[in-house]
């Protein structure tokens, strides 16, 4: 079986889509089907180039005996909502024109957002006669009218449309959760057309000893460490972290930690500046091995949702958290699926948007409750064995395997 997965996100990059994009080329791989990924040059979450990539049209890799197809997107210096669009058309321009010059296909897998790939993927596919999947990661018009980044009007109306248009010519659609999953049926999607594929997780056997990442930093083994890793973005809502810390200024032994990149990095940084808050501490992103000793090491880690983002998306960095024995406190709307995952899981606490004093108080009662973080990280690595990734994939690969027979 010849496999071309399309999307905008693979490695380096080692935050958001990317990782899932990457297990799903290299299941494939090892499974001795032949596979291509069609991307961009990495960019995400820096928003930024690596210097050596920025003026290259077409490249392509080799990672781990997957070929790498590379498309020159434009990357905006500054993220705003039209400069997105921009970005995000100029990928679909560039990669269009490279998978329809690639050998066909037995099946497309087709990774979204960016939304119009799915009108892509359906104008390539008509001309080489392949199936394909539109895989959706977040549902990218609700979010962005939840989130207040588009008002309803002409626009928002289009993107329904494109959105009703690819779900409609795509052969099978597939969604990372049930929410998401639920929305497609509310949308008009037929339920033959419905697939359920969530991000996968590999649970590791060992974790690390705790202590490393906190000597590494300089923080005190008996500090309540309160830690936000990953992506630095609008979406993440993570203002209402610094107005915590505010809160818990007199807290000595409180300490909010934020470690990542991201478009919001800078503002973020000079926020913490102006209100000179002593008890938060910034960090670059960590990965592999660091960001493994930081999960262990976090009393508790924070994973944040803006309010409205619904069940538009949900944050699969849950899930490594999880298998690493961490609990967690989520900020996030008590309708979103971020909260109900934890409601049901009953791994945390979740707190909702906009209430720093509740949130500030959550980490006043759990420094003094050792006891419940620990139930808590091991009934999130109970929860979290529903999403082994080889089990995951294997499923979905045998789904893509019964579109060609």
């Amino acid at each position: 079986m010849r496999v071309v997965v399309w999307g905008i996100n693979y490695a380096p990059e080692i935050t958001g889509i990317a990782p899932h994009n990457v297990a799903l080329c290299e299941f494939l791989h090892a499974k001795g089907e032949e596979v291509e990924m069609v991307t961009t040059f990495a960019y995400y979450p820096a928003w930024r180039k690596a210097a050596q990539d920025r003026h290259v049209l077409f490249r392509t890799d080799r990672i781990n005996g997957v070929a790498v197809q590379r498309c020159w997107h434009f990357v905006p210096a500054r993220v705003s909502a039209w400069k997105r669009i921009v970005h995000e058309a100029s990928f679909i321009a560039t990669s269009t024109l490279r998978v329809l010059a690639l050998e066909r296909a037995d099946v497309y897998v087709v990774v979204s957002p960016p939304l119009l790939l799915g009108v892509a993927a359906w104008f390539v596919t008509k001309l080489k006669g392949a199936p394909f999947v539109f895989h959706v990661q977040d549902l990218q018009p609700d979010a962005a009218v939840g989130l207040g980044m588009l008002r309803a009007g002409w626009f928002t109306r289009a993107l329904y449309w494109l959105e009703a248009f690819a779900y409609e010519r795509a052969t099978r659609v597939a969604g990372i959760s049930k929410e998401i999953v639920d929305a497609f049926r509310r949308k008009g999607v037929p339920e033959q057309k419905l697939i359920l594929f969530p991000n996968g997780v590999v649970v590791p056997d060992e974790i690390p000893s705790r202590g490393n990442f906190r000597a590494r930093n300089g923080f005190r083994t008996d500090a309540f460490l309160a830690i936000y890793a990953g992506n630095l973005g609008v979406k993440q809502g993570l203002d209402i972290l610094l107005d915590a810390a505010e809160q818990l200024r007199n807290e000595a032994n409180i300490r909010i930690v934020l470690c990542g990149d991201g478009a919001e990095r800078t503002a973020l940084e000079k926020s913490v500046q102006d209100r000179h808050l002593g008890n938060v501490t910034m960090l670059p992103l960590h990965f592999g091995r660091d960001y493994q000793e930081l999960l262990v090491d976090a009393d508790v880690s924070l994973i944040t949702q803006q309010s409205g983002s619904g069940n538009a998306f949900f944050p699969s960095k849950l899930l490594v958290t999880l298998a690493h024995r961490s609990p967690v406190v989520t900020v996030a709307d008590d309708e979103s699926a971020l909260a109900k995952a934890v409601q049901d899981g009953r791994f945390g606490v979740n707190v909702g948007p906009g209430d720093a004093a509740r949130l500030a108080q959550t980490f006043r009662q759990l420094a003094q409750d050792r006891q419940s973080l620990r139930q808590w990280g091991e009934n999130g690595r109970v929860y979290v064995e529903r999403f082994e990734q080889g089990r995951l994939l294997g499923n979905f690969v045998d789904k893509l395997r019964g579109l060609i027979q």
